[in-house]
């Protein structure tokens, strides 16, 4: 039996789609738009270019896991931009659902590197929206502007297809591979990100000083 994409409308601990912020972020970004895939690709850069990423973040704060947070700092990392597209989807009324995978990757800073002890990230996460008939994966985390420091093309979408990220930079090094694909779920599971992370890195309990964009520009 194929399951009732209305479940994935409401509200969640981490995909505040009740948040006022939240709501009115995804307002903001949607404007008078009804189109339900228009709505969705207007949702989605405002995400990916309106949120900075920043893998500088202190883990052990719930806040950097949800969708509200994402709003009021401006910034976030891949788990809590996917939980803000989600949030914002589902305000305008649009059934989405954040996903995750672990990938292999290429990209990362020095401090990020040392502080994880290796280069596969777990648990990266992007967005499923509902969409004539069916579920659509896309991905917002890297902004435009942080892609050109790191020599990336910005992952675009068109509200068809699957949008996950190139294997390649634009100098076609390997970018990014996907090893496992963990599946989407109602809202973010913090508790295992969190265990598997401490099974798997150094340290990401400590702050990581710096920031995040402004030393991808320098390396």
């Amino acid at each position: 039996m194929q399951e009732d994409p209305s479940a994935y409308l409401g509200s969640g601990e981490f995909v505040n789609a009740d948040d006022p912020g939240v709501i009115a972020f995804a307002r903001d970004a949607v404007g008078d738009e009804t189109d339900p895939k228009a709505k969705a690709l207007k949702l989605f850069y405002a995400v990916r270019d309106g949120i900075r990423y920043d893998a500088y973040l202190p883990f052990s704060d719930e806040e950097f896991f949800s969708a509200k947070g994402a709003v009021r700092m401006g910034r976030g990392w891949c788990v809590s931009k996917s939980a803000l597209l989600a949030a914002s989807a589902r305000a305008m009324g649009l059934p989405a659902r954040p996903g995750y995978a672990d990938v292999k990757n290429h990209m990362a800073t020095k401090k990020l590197t040392e502080a994880m002890g290796c280069d596969i990230f777990f648990w990266h996460s992007y967005c499923e929206i509902y969409l004539d008939g069916r579920w659509i994966k896309c991905t917002p985390a890297f902004n435009a502007a942080l892609c050109d420091k790191f020599g990336l093309l910005p992952l675009d979408w068109d509200g068809e297809t699957d949008s996950l990220f190139h294997p390649f930079d634009r100098a076609g090094n390997k970018h990014m591979e996907y090893i496992a694909d963990r599946g989407p779920f109602p809202d973010v599971p913090r508790d295992a990100i969190l265990a598997t992370f401490q099974a798997h890195y150094n340290n990401l309990s400590a702050d990581i000083d710096g920031d995040f964009q402004d030393d991808a520009g320098k390396e």
